[in-house]
């Protein structure tokens, strides 16, 4: 990284002031900034830890007093968390990976490259794969007989995609990331015991102990433009149709999706969440971490799903919601206060019954 404080200022759409002409080569947190950094001091709780470092240029919260930092540059964003995001784009190194296709890598005579493309060492790409222009394929990384990767796909090392998937620009998978496994789709010759306590609520009735019958996935996966997926985590097949994940969603580590989901656009879906089959997710929804979402269920636009919640029924538009079973989140906090207050209410009435009796016995 290497760019003048108004080059900065210019990529962030920010004003710029002090000494524009003024180099910086890397970022920093304001404490341990260095004279050539820029230190990232977006709002004013870090003014005390600023003055303990030696930064001459910094990021700074809207309305801040440049020039009594003691600072020679400064850029001033209107949002400062929001220019974090091109900021951090321009420092990127990225991971070394070189560029062209590396000896090592297996790419089949079939497969169709565009330009511009990386491959790493030990990847393979399968026949009939189509990847798009300007994308980079991470070492020991495999794409699948038929996959479709848009252009500027970025794939870390070791990230899997099985065949058939259909992938748009800009996507980005995180180490370990697997796309394209078979759904958890198993089936008894006769009524099982689960399917008869899902219809009575805890009775299994007579049924007997069965072997499981697998059920192939067939339908691949489909993921719109701007997508990412962290690591460790797994986008499974639909059965007949595809499971399908929409633009611009964001999906953190150890996250799973199970087959024929259907997720919309614009979501964030938190470290080790989980979807069971079928699930239906709309567009602009927020499930933290720890959320689980039985299979079969609808989750509406602009929900809230706090963490380690447990849905068990579906979800309307614009619900917040806490707790397992998940409810409104206002309600579930209301429960635990009013859980918290049990033991007090218990003693509260055993005093009033002693009162009672002993006047009873009195008379």
């Amino acid at each position: 990284m290497r760019y003048t404080i108004a080059e900065i200022a210019n990529a962030l759409e920010a004003e710029a002031v002090g000494d524009t002409s003024m180099v910086v080569t890397g970022l920093s947190e304001p404490g341990q900034a260095g004279p050539e950094d820029l230190a990232l001091a977006s709002n004013v709780k870090y003014a005390d830890t600023l003055a303990g470092g030696k930064a001459k240029a910094a990021l700074l919260w809207d309305g801040a007093d440049w020039e009594a930092l003691g600072l020679r540059a400064a850029v001033l964003p209107q949002r400062p968390r929001f220019a974090m995001s091109r900021l951090t784009a321009l420092a990127d190194a990225g991971q070394g990976f070189g560029t062209g296709i590396h000896p090592s890598a297996i790419v089949d005579p079939s497969a169709r490259i565009g330009a511009d493309v990386t491959v790493g060492a030990g990847a393979v790409i399968g026949p009939e794969a189509q990847i798009g222009d300007g994308a980079i394929i991470g070492p020991l990384s495999f794409v699948g007989w038929r996959v479709s990767l848009g252009p500027k796909a970025y794939l870390r090392e070791h990230v899997s995609i099985g065949a058939g998937v259909r992938i748009g620009a800009n996507f980005i998978a995180n180490p370990g990331a697997r796309i394209g496994g078979d759904g958890f789709s198993f089936v008894t010759p006769e009524k099982s015991g689960v399917e008869a306590v899902r219809e009575s609520l805890g009775d299994q009735g007579e049924a007997t102990g069965q072997p499981w019958a697998r059920i192939a996935s067939l339908g691949a996966i489909v993921i719109g433009d701007d997508v990412e997926v962290g690591s460790n985590s797994v986008i499974d097949n639909g059965t007949i149709r595809p499971t399908t994940v929409g633009d611009r969603t964001k999906i953190d580590n150890l996250v799973h999706i199970g087959h024929n989901c259907v997720v919309g656009n614009d979501n964030l879906l938190c470290g080790c969440v989980g979807l069971a089959g079928s699930v239906t997710v709309g567009n602009f929804v927020v499930m933290a971490g720890q959320v689980g979402v039985s299979d079969n269920l609808t989750i509406g636009n602009n929900v809230v799903l706090g963490a380690a919640s447990k849905v068990l029924s579906s979800v309307r538009d614009g619900k917040v919601m806490l707790g397992y079973p998940a409810t409104e989140m206002k309600t579930n906090l209301d429960m635990f206060k009013n859980t918290r207050r049990l033991s007090r209410v218990l003693r509260d009435v055993a005093e009033l019954k002693k009162a009672v009796f002993k006047s009873g016995a009195n008379d």
